[in-house]
């Protein structure tokens, strides 16, 4: 009888501590940040990774950010860490939405006003273009992908453009995401091989809290995290 009553007692104990251990790695799981390690970042990219890390929006796939404003891309493991960041090359105008139906035009048939990189959450899967090339499709219904910088028009400048300092001359594509062929091949392509994930393309019209509804996630301590956020662009 007094083993049943102590058995009785240890096993009290574990029921009673379970809710607790459940709060710790709930309030454990909130303060959870993306890792972006020394790379440059706004603070718009920053708060959106901290919010898909934790609140596991991205449900256990790798994620990728894409931030319009700043023209850069960065590629996490399902974990939130960073693979990889790079400039990119982005729909010519400014803009959140798609046209209606824009995936189905010829590129002749898109004024400079429709060539926009659409914001927004998107499940995204590696696939073949029309050209039979591997890419990233974002918004298949669109035709916007991730896929590797297009050289075939040399007044374009796209790999000029890639390699400037400023976010300001990125602006060329018809909507998809151009990258450095070797950042695609190592970088993005390893990252959806096998596995869908998920793409986030931060809005420039709108705030990104509209677009995505997170939350904050509770800041960061210590003083890299603020001098790497104000750090010159």
């Amino acid at each position: 009888m007094r083993m049943h009553r102590i058995g009785f007692v240890v096993l009290g104990l574990v029921l009673l501590s379970h809710p607790a251990m459940a709060l710790e790695e709930e309030v454990a799981a909130i303060h959870r940040r993306a890792d972006f390690g020394s790379e440059r970042v706004s603070l718009d990219a920053r708060d959106i990774a901290d919010w898909v890390v934790a609140s596991a929006d991205n449900r256990g796939l790798p994620f990728v950010i894409v931030d319009k404003t700043d023209a850069r891309v960065f590629v996490f493991d399902a974990g939130g860490r960073i693979q990889g960041a790079t400039p990119a090359l982005l729909g010519l105008a400014r803009g959140d939405d798609t046209v209606p139906g824009i995936g189905d035009r010829e590129f002749s048939d898109m004024p400079p006003e429709t060539r926009t990189t659409p914001a927004g959450r998107f499940v995204a899967a590696l696939g073949m273009n029309t050209r039979g090339e591997d890419v990233v499709w974002v918004d298949y219904e669109a035709a916007v992908d991730i896929h590797r910088v297009v050289t075939n028009k040399p007044e374009d400048r796209r790999l000029e453009r890639l390699a400037t300092l400023t976010p300001l001359d990125n602006r060329i594509s018809y909507g998809c995401i151009n990258v450095p062929a070797r950042f695609y091949e190592k970088v993005v392509s390893p990252a959806f091989t096998g596995t869908d994930g998920i793409v986030y393309v931060l809005p420039e019209t709108r705030a990104a809290r509209d677009v995505f509804g997170f939350y904050d996630v509770p800041e960061r301590s210590g003083r890299n995290y603020a001098d790497r956020t104000e750090a010159p662009k």
